[in-house]
């Protein structure tokens, strides 16, 4: 996958914590929370699952679809997961990441 501007959701497991960003590598994005590479919010609360993302065609559309989605109700944000990824499963597999371990409950 080529650098492109996407927003993403990464997930700590089915209807679990979810984190919305955005990157202009979403391939080095995705490693980068699965190995807790950032102290902070993703790293506190195992959001190292991606299950939605969009591509872009500019950094600025990147940021605007980000600002939405941030303030939209939890709801909306599962409904939008479900509706692509309706079992919540790590998307980042289709590109040849291992599977992770299930979510600690």
């Amino acid at each position: 996958m080529a650098r492109q501007p996407a927003v993403y959701i990464m997930a700590s497991g089915r209807n679990g914590t979810l984190y919305i960003g955005l990157t202009s590598d979403l391939m080095a994005r995705i490693v980068q929370h699965r190995e807790g590479m950032f102290d902070g919010f993703s790293k506190r609360y195992g959001v190292n699952r991606l299950v939605w993302f969009a591509m872009a065609d500019t950094m600025d559309a990147a940021i605007t679809r980000e600002k939405q989605l941030k303030v939209w109700k939890r709801s909306w944000k599962i409904t939008l997961i479900e509706t692509d990824n309706p079992t919540w499963r790590d998307l980042a597999e289709d590109w040849g990441f291992d599977p992770l371990p299930p979510p600690s409950s």
